[in-house]
C-alpha cells in the first residue's frame, strides 16, 4: 500500500515565505511524519518538495494488515501536520493542511542512476496512489476501492485493534489516466499508535456489509 501527502496551498507559502522558513516547517512536519513511520512500521520511501511517500508490505512482510497500517499512518499524519504552524512567528496564519491518498497493487522496487543512485519503485499502482492523492481534498484521505476492500478484509482478521477506522464512499470521481474510479474517504475517531512491535488488530464498533459497488456521495461503508 503506497502513501502520498502533499501540503495544501505549499505553492502560496513557498511565495510568500522565506525560503529559510520553509525549510524549517517543512522540516518539522517531516521529522513528524518519519517518527509516525517507524512507530507504524511504514517505511518512508522519499520526500519531493512538500510531497511524502510511504509504503508497506515491501521490505517487511506485512501481507496481512499493509492497508489498515497505512490507513492509521495516515489518520495520524493528517494530525500531526495541523499542530505544525506555518510559521513559527506567526502562530496565528494557521497550521499546515495535508492532503492524503492511498492506493495499493503490485510494483517493482529497483535502484536507478549512477551518481546518488536512488531506491524507487514503479509501476501503476504507484501513478494511481499519486492521482489518489492530487484528487483528494484538504485534510482528507482518499482511497482506492482497492485499498477500501483491502482495510475491511484486514479489519474483520483484525478483532483487538483499539479504536475504528471508518470508510466512507465519495462514488466515482474522474482521474486524469483512469478515467472514472470509485473512491472512498478514510476516517477515524480515535486509533492506536503503537503498532510496531505488535500486531496489528482492529476493533470496528458495528459491522455491517461492503457494497464497494455503491455510487451515492458520502456512503458510510463501515461506522
Amino acid at each position: 500500500t503506497i502513501f502520498f501527502s502533499d501540503i495544501v496551498n505549499f505553492t502560496v507559502l513557498s511565495a510568500s515565505l522565506p525560503p529559510a522558513k520553509v525549510s524549517d516547517m517543512l522540516d518539522s512536519l517531516y521529522s513528524q511524519l518519519d517518527a509516525l513511520a517507524k512507530e507504524h512500521g511504514v517505511f518512508k520511501l522519499e520526500t519531493i518538495g512538500d510531497a511524502y511517500m510511504a509504503v508497506t508490505n515491501l521490505v517487511e512482510s506485512q501481507e496481512e494488515e499493509h492497508a489498515v497500517r497505512m490507513a492509521a499512518f495516515a489518520l495520524a499524519a493528517i494530525e500531526a501536520a495541523a499542530t505544525i504552524p506555518m510559521d513559527r512567528e506567526h502562530p496565528e496564519e494557521g497550521s499546515i493542511q495535508l492532503r492524503v491518498g492511498i492506493h495499493s497493487g503490485p510494483v517493482v522496487a529497483s535502484v536507478v542512476g549512477r551518481q546518488r543512485p536512488k531506491y524507487t519503485l514503479f509501476g501503476d499502482t504507484v501513478n494511481t496512489a499519486s492521482r489518489m492523492e492530487s484528487n483528494s481534498l484538504p485534510g482528507r484521505i482518499q482511497c482506492s476501492q482497492r485499498t477500501a476492500s483491502l482495510i475491511n478484509e484486514q479489519m474483520k482478521d483484525n478483532e483487538d485493534f483499539i479504536g475504528s477506522i471508518h470508510l466512507t464512499s465519495r462514488g466515482e470521481i474522474p482521474v486524469k489516466g483512469k478515467g472514472m474510479m470509485k473512491t472512498f474517504w478514510v476516517t477515524s475517531r480515535q486509533f492506536c499508535c503503537s503498532f510496531r512491535d505488535r500486531p496489528l488488530t482492529c476493533a470496528i464498533e458495528s459491522m455491517q456489509p461492503i457494497s464497494l459497488s455503491r455510487n451515492l456521495e458520502e456512503t458510510p461503508i463501515l461506522s
